[in-house]
Protein backbone atom coordinates (compact mmCIF):
# COMPACT_ATOMS: atom_id res chain seq x y z
CA UNK A 1 0.00 0.00 0.00
CA UNK A 2 1.49 3.35 -0.88
CA UNK A 3 0.61 6.35 1.08
CA UNK A 4 -0.27 9.42 -0.34
CA UNK A 5 -0.49 12.92 0.51
CA UNK A 6 -2.80 15.75 -1.15
CA UNK A 7 -1.75 19.68 -0.83
CA UNK A 8 -4.53 21.36 -2.71
CA UNK A 9 -6.57 24.41 -1.47
CA UNK A 10 -9.67 23.64 -3.78
CA UNK A 11 -12.21 21.44 -1.94
CA UNK A 12 -13.91 20.17 -5.19
CA UNK A 13 -10.63 19.45 -6.67
CA UNK A 14 -9.57 17.57 -3.45
CA UNK A 15 -12.59 15.52 -3.97
CA UNK A 16 -12.10 13.96 -7.20
CA UNK A 17 -8.55 13.17 -6.33
CA UNK A 18 -9.82 11.49 -2.95
CA UNK A 19 -12.44 9.55 -5.90
CA UNK A 20 -9.25 9.10 -8.17
CA UNK A 21 -6.88 7.49 -5.81
CA UNK A 22 -9.73 5.66 -3.17
CA UNK A 23 -10.75 3.74 -6.21
CA UNK A 24 -7.30 1.97 -6.48
CA UNK A 25 -6.63 -1.19 -4.01
CA UNK A 26 -2.43 -0.48 -3.53
CA UNK A 27 -3.16 3.54 -2.45
CA UNK A 28 -4.09 5.49 0.32
CA UNK A 29 -4.31 9.11 1.31
CA UNK A 30 -3.14 9.73 4.42
CA UNK A 31 -3.24 13.43 4.24
CA UNK A 32 -4.99 16.94 2.93
CA UNK A 33 -3.49 20.12 3.61
CA UNK A 34 -4.14 23.45 2.07
CA UNK A 35 -0.69 24.09 1.39
CA UNK A 36 2.94 22.90 1.64
CA UNK A 37 3.57 24.72 4.80
CA UNK A 38 0.19 22.81 6.75
CA UNK A 39 1.93 19.68 5.34
CA UNK A 40 4.99 20.44 6.66
CA UNK A 41 3.78 21.21 10.25
CA UNK A 42 2.31 17.41 10.68
CA UNK A 43 4.23 14.64 11.15
CA UNK A 44 3.44 12.79 7.85
CA UNK A 45 5.14 9.39 7.18
CA UNK A 46 3.99 9.18 3.08
CA UNK A 47 5.69 8.30 0.23
CA UNK A 48 4.04 10.34 -2.59
CA UNK A 49 3.01 14.17 -1.98
CA UNK A 50 0.50 15.19 -5.20
CA UNK A 51 1.07 19.02 -5.26
CA UNK A 52 -1.34 21.17 -7.32
CA UNK A 53 -0.65 23.92 -8.97
CA UNK A 54 -4.04 24.86 -11.06
CA UNK A 55 -3.01 29.15 -11.48
CA UNK A 56 -1.23 30.16 -13.91
CA UNK A 57 2.20 29.14 -13.33
CA UNK A 58 4.69 31.01 -11.01
CA UNK A 59 8.12 30.58 -9.54
CA UNK A 60 6.31 29.95 -5.81
CA UNK A 61 5.32 26.55 -7.24
CA UNK A 62 9.08 25.20 -7.91
CA UNK A 63 10.08 26.79 -4.67
CA UNK A 64 7.46 24.56 -3.21
CA UNK A 65 8.74 21.62 -4.59
CA UNK A 66 12.12 22.46 -3.42
CA UNK A 67 11.09 22.72 -0.05
CA UNK A 68 9.80 19.46 0.12
CA UNK A 69 12.49 17.81 -2.03
CA UNK A 70 14.67 19.02 0.49
CA UNK A 71 12.41 17.40 3.01
CA UNK A 72 13.06 14.57 1.43
CA UNK A 73 10.41 13.79 -0.08
CA UNK A 74 8.70 12.32 -3.43
CA UNK A 75 6.53 15.22 -5.42
CA UNK A 76 4.07 14.60 -8.36
CA UNK A 77 2.97 18.25 -9.31
CA UNK A 78 -0.25 18.48 -11.24
CA UNK A 79 -0.37 21.55 -12.96
CA UNK A 80 -2.66 24.20 -15.26
CA UNK A 81 0.35 24.64 -17.28
CA UNK A 82 1.60 22.34 -20.15
CA UNK A 83 4.60 24.89 -20.79
CA UNK A 84 7.83 22.93 -21.04
CA UNK A 85 9.47 26.09 -19.04
CA UNK A 86 7.33 25.59 -15.99
CA UNK A 87 7.94 21.68 -16.17
CA UNK A 88 11.65 22.03 -16.14
CA UNK A 89 11.61 24.46 -12.76
CA UNK A 90 9.94 21.88 -11.37
CA UNK A 91 11.55 19.02 -12.14
CA UNK A 92 15.31 20.71 -11.37
CA UNK A 93 13.54 21.65 -8.26
CA UNK A 94 13.14 18.59 -7.30
CA UNK A 95 9.50 16.85 -8.66
CA UNK A 96 9.68 13.11 -9.56
CA UNK A 97 6.42 13.68 -11.30
CA UNK A 98 4.62 16.66 -13.22
CA UNK A 99 1.19 15.87 -15.26
CA UNK A 100 -1.04 18.51 -16.82
CA UNK A 101 -5.00 19.55 -16.53
CA UNK A 102 -5.34 17.17 -19.04
CA UNK A 103 -4.94 14.15 -16.52
CA UNK A 104 -7.30 11.52 -15.90
CA UNK A 105 -7.51 8.96 -13.13
CA UNK A 106 -5.77 6.42 -14.41
CA UNK A 107 -2.72 8.54 -14.95
CA UNK A 108 -2.40 10.37 -11.89
CA UNK A 109 -2.54 6.51 -10.26
CA UNK A 110 0.03 5.01 -13.15
CA UNK A 111 2.47 8.31 -11.80
CA UNK A 112 1.81 8.00 -8.51
CA UNK A 113 2.90 4.06 -8.94
CA UNK A 114 5.84 4.86 -10.93
CA UNK A 115 7.45 8.00 -8.72
CA UNK A 116 6.66 5.43 -5.34
CA UNK A 117 9.04 2.99 -6.95
CA UNK A 118 12.21 5.30 -7.37
CA UNK A 119 11.45 6.66 -11.12
CA UNK A 120 10.37 9.30 -12.56
CA UNK A 121 7.33 10.18 -14.46
CA UNK A 122 5.60 12.86 -16.78
CA UNK A 123 2.49 13.41 -19.06
CA UNK A 124 1.95 12.77 -22.41
CA UNK A 125 1.70 16.37 -23.14
CA UNK A 126 5.47 17.20 -22.29
CA UNK A 127 6.53 13.48 -24.09
CA UNK A 128 9.89 14.09 -26.44
CA UNK A 129 10.60 17.37 -25.04
CA UNK A 130 13.80 16.63 -24.05
CA UNK A 131 13.16 17.12 -19.84
CA UNK A 132 15.88 16.76 -17.95
CA UNK A 133 17.16 14.62 -15.49
CA UNK A 134 15.08 14.59 -11.88
CA UNK A 135 17.24 15.04 -9.05
CA UNK A 136 17.87 11.94 -7.29
CA UNK A 137 15.39 10.78 -4.17
CA UNK A 138 17.46 10.75 -0.93
CA UNK A 139 15.74 8.80 2.32
CA UNK A 140 15.88 10.43 5.41
CA UNK A 141 18.52 7.99 6.75
CA UNK A 142 20.97 8.92 3.63
CA UNK A 143 20.20 12.95 4.85
CA UNK A 144 21.38 11.71 8.37
CA UNK A 145 24.45 10.52 6.76
CA UNK A 146 24.66 13.74 4.19
CA UNK A 147 24.87 15.80 6.69
CA UNK A 148 27.21 14.03 8.82
CA UNK A 149 29.89 13.70 5.98
CA UNK A 150 29.65 17.35 5.52
CA UNK A 151 30.67 17.96 8.99
CA UNK A 152 33.50 15.90 8.75
CA UNK A 153 32.56 13.07 10.36
CA UNK A 154 34.28 9.40 10.06
CA UNK A 155 32.51 6.30 9.10
CA UNK A 156 32.82 5.12 12.83
CA UNK A 157 31.61 8.22 14.17
CA UNK A 158 28.70 8.44 11.94
CA UNK A 159 27.99 4.58 12.88
CA UNK A 160 27.97 5.18 16.65
CA UNK A 161 25.88 8.83 16.18
CA UNK A 162 23.13 7.57 14.23
CA UNK A 163 23.31 3.94 16.17
CA UNK A 164 23.91 1.96 13.13
CA UNK A 165 26.92 -0.58 11.95
CA UNK A 166 29.54 0.47 9.76
CA UNK A 167 28.63 -1.97 7.59
CA UNK A 168 25.18 -0.07 7.30
CA UNK A 169 27.06 3.02 6.70
CA UNK A 170 29.02 1.73 4.11
CA UNK A 171 25.75 0.37 2.56
CA UNK A 172 24.03 3.58 2.35
CA UNK A 173 27.03 5.28 0.47
CA UNK A 174 27.35 2.35 -2.29
CA UNK A 175 23.29 3.79 -2.14
CA UNK A 176 24.05 7.29 -2.52
CA UNK A 177 27.12 6.79 -4.39
CA UNK A 178 24.79 5.21 -7.52
CA UNK A 179 22.12 7.63 -6.82
CA UNK A 180 24.93 10.71 -7.36
CA UNK A 181 27.72 9.18 -9.73
CA UNK A 182 30.37 9.31 -6.80
CA UNK A 183 31.41 8.09 -3.21
CA UNK A 184 33.94 10.56 -2.92
CA UNK A 185 33.37 12.86 0.46
CA UNK A 186 33.75 16.08 -1.53
CA UNK A 187 31.18 14.87 -4.14
CA UNK A 188 28.61 14.44 -0.96
CA UNK A 189 29.55 17.29 0.50
CA UNK A 190 28.92 19.46 -2.62
CA UNK A 191 25.15 17.26 -2.66
CA UNK A 192 24.53 17.99 0.65
CA UNK A 193 25.08 21.54 0.07
CA UNK A 194 23.32 21.11 -3.30
CA UNK A 195 19.86 19.79 -1.40
CA UNK A 196 20.44 22.62 1.23
CA UNK A 197 21.21 19.74 3.80
CA UNK A 198 24.00 21.85 5.45
CA UNK A 199 22.21 25.05 7.37
CA UNK A 200 19.73 22.48 8.82
CA UNK A 201 22.77 20.40 10.24
CA UNK A 202 24.64 23.46 11.80
CA UNK A 203 21.26 24.62 13.41
CA UNK A 204 21.08 21.45 15.21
Amino acid sequence: MTSVAVVCEWPLLQLGIAQAIDIQPDLHITTFTKSVNDLLCEANDVEVIVLTSLRMFDQATSEQVAQLHQQGYTVIVVSASEAQSDAVLCIRAGARGYLSRQTDDSELATAIRTVASGRSYFGASLAGKGLPIAPPHITSREREILQLIASGATDREIATKLNITENTVHTHLERLGRKHGSRRRADLTRLALECGMLEKYSGE
